[in-house]
């Protein structure tokens, strides 16, 4: 649905407490919510059409086999846990992975589909926030079992928690209209000036939330990572940044394919991924993400120094 020069509402947003665990890793656990750009599984075996995992994505990753990763490798939070210091991803709670020893750097909530409105999840079947905080809440009672108490509260209190939202509000749900076809074609790919406002004030507000929780909890630190420019310096000045293709994606005809219309089948898609912005329709190529997972490092540094 649509280009992918509009993909430039989504907004990492990152919590962590001040008692912060210095070592290798950087901090004791990294735990992600949020939407398809960090999702890693979690629809895998849910009834919903929102999916990815068959090819070609995973093409590139690490085992060249989709895992539920929208990308045709890693994502942003996969480079992010990488900076960290982590040797390992957290893993899809709702995976076979996600028990035991795995759990003790985290773990991946995210759900494609989701977003911070949970009619919006519910529209397809995906996990809303609201339900992936119990899960993270199911969790810590897991976690306790597995280490004791007071190395559980350790981890909890010194890990980072991402979540990554707010596309799949706009893309999936308020614009889906009749009105849309004026503005939002698939014959069309450049970016949409009513979207990108719509998408800044969004931003705008979010950033003043944060802002009004950090005077609420003192103790917390919080950061909204600002996703909306590096993504656009990338779309506007691709070369800049060591890419050929910044209007089309690589999947099929790079204009609208994503999940389902992604598939082995579709007819375009390039054989190198690494000059694309966009791996599919809505989503960043893992060359991509590697690129914002390092703009978000160093904006967020100071919650691990």
């Amino acid at each position: 649905m649509g280009s992918p020069g509009v993909q430039l509402s989504v907004l990492m947003f990152v919590v962590m407490v001040s008692c912060v665990v210095h070592g290798q890793p950087l901090v004791p656990g990294f735990s992600i919510f949020g939407d398809s750009i960090c999702d890693v599984g979690n629809n895998n075996n849910r009834t919903t059409l929102l999916k990815a995992n068959f090819p070609p994505y995973g093409r590139d990753f690490v085992t060249h086999s989709p895992t539920g990763r929208w990308c045709n490798g890693k994502l942003a939070a996969d480079f992010t846990a990488e900076n960290l210091g982590f040797t390992s991803y957290p893993p899809a709670y709702f995976s076979p992975e996600a028990e035991g020893q795995n759990l003790l750097i985290g773990a991946n909530f995210a759900s494609a589909g989701s977003g911070y409105y949970d009619v919006t999840a519910r529209l397809y079947n995906a996990i809303p926030l609201t339900e992936q905080l119990n899960h993270y809440r199911d969790y810590q009672t897991k976690l306790a079992k597995i280490v004791g108490p007071s190395q559980a509260q350790t981890i909890i209190n010194g890990s980072i928690y991402l979540l990554s939202a707010g596309s799949s509000d706009f893309l999936q749900n308020y614009y889906i209209n009749p009105i849309i076809h004026n503005t939002y074609s698939p014959d069309h790919n450049q970016c949409v000036p009513r979207l990108n406002r719509d998408a800044v004030a969004f931003n705008n507000k979010l950033n003043a939330t944060a802002q009004s929780l950090k005077t609420r909890l003192p103790d917390v630190k919080i950061v909204v990572f600002d996703i909306y420019q590096p993504l656009l310096d990338l779309i506007t000045k691709p070369s800049d940044n060591g890419f050929f293709e910044a209007r089309r994606a690589c999947c099929g005809t790079g204009t609208f394919e994503t999940s389902l219309l992604c598939n082995t089948k579709s007819i375009g898609t390039c054989a190198n991924a690494t000059q694309y912005v966009f791996w599919d329709g809505f989503h960043p190529s893992e060359s991509a993400n590697k690129i914002l997972a390092d703009d978000l490092l160093l904006q967020g540094i100071d919650l691990i120094s």
